[in-house]
C-alpha cells in the first residue's frame, strides 16, 4: 500500500494552536488511523481521546490545554475522521482501538503521557489505563462511559422519561431492544434514502439528550444526503451501533472493578449535573472503586464539553495537573 501524503494541518483556531507534526499509522487490517501532535515539543505529553465511538477528534480540545508548555497528541479512531477506510467496522473493537493508542505512543517516542477523554473518550481511556497503567501519567475522564448493559438501556429506552416526544420520533413504535439493530441495519444498508432518514432520526434523538434543555422541534441541521459530510456522519452511525450492539466489546462492570487497580494512579472525574447521555452512577461509582480519583460534578451542564462550565473545570484542572503533578481536589467553579 502506498504511503500516504503528509496530512493537512487541522483547522487552526488561533496561530497559538502550533502543529508539531502529524501523518498516519498503520495498524494493521487496512486501518490507518490519522494523527497530528500540538504545542511544544518539550511540554507535557497528553494524548486526547475522542468520543462517539465514531465522531473523530476536534481542535477544539486544544482549546483546554496551554499550549507553549503541552504536547497534545489528537488522533481519529478507527474508521473515524481522516482515518482510513472511513466507517468500516471490520477489525475495530475496542481492543484494537487500546493497541492502537499504545502502538502511537511507541511511534511518537513517548514515555508516559496524560490521557484524556470524554464520553466514549472516557471509555477507552480507563481500558487503555488498565492494560498499560505504566504510561500513564494520570486519566481526566469527562462524562464518564462504561459501556455497561445499563449505560445503553438508559439511552435506548430510560431516557425517554426526560424527553418523551423525542423519544416518540426516534423510537416510532419499536420495542426497545431492536432499537440499536434496526439503525445498525439502517446505517449498513447501502439504501442513500432509508440510512439518511434514520441518520435525521439518530441526530435529533442526541441533539434531545446532549442539550440542558428541549432542542427546537425541527432539531438540528442536517447535512444533504451524498454530501460528505453526510457520509462522514452515516459513517460514525455505522461504528457507533456497531459498539452499542456489542455492548462496546467489554463485560458489565468490567471497568468499576478494573478501577481498583489503578491505585494511586491521579485521576479526575468531571460530569455535569444535567449530563442525559452518560448517568452519573458511572463517574461515582469509578470513583468510589479507585483511590487515586477526584470527582467534581459541574452545575448546571449537560453532556457537550464546550459549555462554558465544562470548559473551565477542563482547564483548571489541566492547568493544576501541569503545576503539581496531581489534580485539584477542591470544587472545580466555573
Amino acid at each position: 500500500m502506498p504511503t500516504p501524503p503528509r496530512l493537512p494541518k487541522l483547522p487552526s483556531l488561533s496561530s497559538a494552536l502550533c502543529l508539531q507534526d502529524s501523518g498516519w499509522l498503520d495498524v494493521g487490517a487496512g486501518h490507518r488511523i490519522a494523527w497530528s501532535r500540538h504545542g511544544t515539543p518539550d511540554g507535557m505529553p497528553a494524548v486526547v481521546l475522542h468520543g462517539g465511538p465514531g465522531s473523530g477528534s476536534s481542535a477544539r480540545n486544544l482549546e483546554f490545554f496551554d499550549l507553549a508548555r503541552w504536547q497534545v497528541v489528537l488522533f481519529d479512531q478507527r474508521g473515524c475522521g481522516r482515518s482510513t477506510p472511513l466507517g468500516d467496522i471490520a477489525h475495530n473493537t475496542t481492543a484494537d482501538l487500546v493497541d492502537d493508542i499504545e502502538a502511537l505512543r511507541q511511534h511518537l517516542g513517548i514515555a508516559r503521557w496524560l490521557v484524556v477523554g470524554g464520553s466514549w473518550g472516557a471509555t477507552l481511556a480507563l481500558t487503555y489505563a488498565l492494560r498499560h497503567g505504566q504510561h500513564c501519567l494520570g486519566l481526566l475522564l469527562r462524562g464518564t462511559f462504561l459501556g455497561q448493559q445499563a449505560d445503553i438501556d438508559w439511552f435506548v429506552d430510560g431516557a425517554r422519561a426526560v424527553r418523551p416526544a423525542a423519544y416518540a420520533a426516534f423510537a416510532e413504535g419499536q420495542a426497545p431492544h431492536a432499537l440499536i439493530e434496526r439503525y445498525a441495519e439502517a446505517f449498513r444498508s447501502g439504501d442513500a434514502a432509508k440510512a439518511h432518514r434514520a441518520l435525521v432520526r439518530w441526530l435529533r434523538w442526541e441533539a434531545a439528550l446532549e442539550s440542558p434543555v428541549e432542542p427546537p422541534p425541527d432539531g438540528p441541521a442536517v447535512p444533504a444526503p451524498g454530501s460528505p459530510e453526510a457520509d462522514r456522519l452515516l459513517a460514525r452511525g455505522r461504528i457507533q451501533t456497531h459498539y452499542l450492539r456489542h455492548r462496546c466489546f467489554l463485560k458489565d462492570s468490567e471497568l468499576i472493578e478494573g478501577a481498583r487497580g489503578l491505585g494511586h494512579l491521579p485521576g479526575v472525574l468531571l460530569h455535569g449535573t444535567h449530563d442525559l447521555v452518560c448517568r452519573p452512577a458511572n463517574a461515582e461509582a469509578v470513583h468510589a472503586a479507585w483511590p487515586g480519583s477526584v470527582l467534581h460534578w459541574v452545575p448546571g451542564v449537560g453532556h457537550a464539553p464546550f459549555e462554558p462550565a465544562m470548559q473551565s473545570a477542563m482547564r483548571q484542572q489541566l492547568a493544576h495537573f501541569l503545576a503539581h503533578g496531581r489534580f485539584a481536589e477542591q470544587e472545580a467553579t466555573p
